[in-house]
């Protein structure tokens, strides 16, 4: 498909570049294509328990976004290149992909140390060991886990989006906003949006109405902040990234279906996640590995049947998913109203619970 079908001019303005509070304050649009009479509805996020149903299951993505901005300096000779690295993907215990900056900087061979032995602490060391195309690199650490994880934790910064990042600083706020309430495990270098508008509260008043939730973990990766460079879709390469739905959760998933309940995907990497894992059949099965799935119209969505997601970027590979999901007509009318009703784009900013198009 023609990537300039899925463009629209977004005014700056409308780009959040903090989160409102409380977390389920923030406006949601919701969205049946079906509807005859009323396809979008103005709402906010703490209306979900009666918008949805008992017996609904909502999709959890419990990873924790890790400090995975790295700054290090090229060791060559006599001099050195200051150079950021943006980790995206763990290969072992001690091997990163990850994006360079400047990356014509970086040769294969060549030692990137991050930090400072005058800080009375061993600085860090990776080796280039491969150069891939726009900048990435895989990284080979002088160190494992667990030794290798708590030195980025001490040396790396919060990845905020480049769309917030070239606005304002990173500051403490961030540590905080920028992680899901209930983030448990660590590997994302991107939060997983939609779930930063979820309180501990709005949980709690679900699962009195028999929404119940459950957690699957997909290490979001940088490749989600890339822009798509090709004219058409069949052009694109979407980035891997590790997810894991365990056995249990697949069966409380069947279960929920066959007595009639709907899982609703928070978030488009639970979705992805679920349509990597569904069956012919609409049967979620285990799962464990990468997936690179590419959503986009003519996709027939077999292991979701509601999508709670913020508003993303034109030509963006999350916009074709949406359009995939509930038709490029309706969502087109759906961010044309947003844009006019002053919703707030991107990772800070509102939500929508999208209903599929036939």
């Amino acid at each position: 498909m023609d990537v300039a079908l899925f463009d629209f001019e977004l005014p700056a303005d409308r780009i959040a570049l903090r989160p409102v509070s409380p977390r389920d304050s923030a406006r949601m649009l919701v969205v049946r294509p079906e509807a005859c009479t009323q396809p979008l509805t103005d709402a906010v996020v703490s209306d979900l328990p009666g918008l949805l149903q008992a017996g609904d299951v909502l999709v959890l993505n419990n990873t924790r976004v890790i400090p995975s901005r790295l700054y290090g300096i090229r060791q060559k000779g006599e001099g050195g290149a200051r150079v950021e690295i943006m980790l995206h993907k763990r290969q072992s215990a001690s091997r990163w992909l990850a994006f360079a900056r400047p990356a014509k900087k970086l040769g294969l061979a060549d030692i990137v140390r991050f930090g400072s032995s005058d800080a009375g602490e061993a600085p860090l060391t990776a080796e280039v060991i491969t150069k891939g195309e726009g900048g990435e690199v895989e990284l080979a650490f002088d160190v494992s886990s667990p030794a290798l994880d708590e030195a980025i934790a001490r040396l790396g910064e919060l990845p905020l989006p480049p769309y917030i990042a070239g606005k304002r600083q990173l500051d403490a706020r961030d540590k905080a906003d920028y992680q899901t309430v209930f983030a448990r495990e660590d590997g994302a270098v991107a939060a997983p949006t939609a779930g930063l508008h979820l309180t501990d509260e709005l949980l709690a008043e679900l699962a009195a109405k028999s929404i119940d939730h459950v957690f699957v973990t997909l290490h979001v990766g940088a490749g989600t902040f890339l822009p798509v460079k090709a004219d058409n879709t069949a052009d694109h390469r979407m980035h891997a990234e590790w997810g894991c739905i365990p056995g249990a959760v697949a069966d409380r998933l069947n279960a929920a279906r066959a007595r009639g309940g709907r899982i609703i995907a928070v978030g488009t990497t639970s979705l992805r996640l679920l349509e990597s894992a569904a069956d012919a059949l609409g049967l979620i099965q285990p799962f464990s590995g990468d997936t690179a799935i590419f959503i986009t119209p003519g996709h027939r969505f077999s292991g979701v049947d509601a999508l709670m997601t913020n508003f993303h970027l034109p030509r963006s590979t999350l916009f074709m998913l949406v359009s995939a999901f509930s038709g490029l007509a309706t969502m087109q009318a759906a961010y044309a109203h947003a844009i006019a009703r002053s919703y707030r784009f991107y990772s800070y900013g509102d939500a929508s619970l999208l209903f599929p198009a036939r």
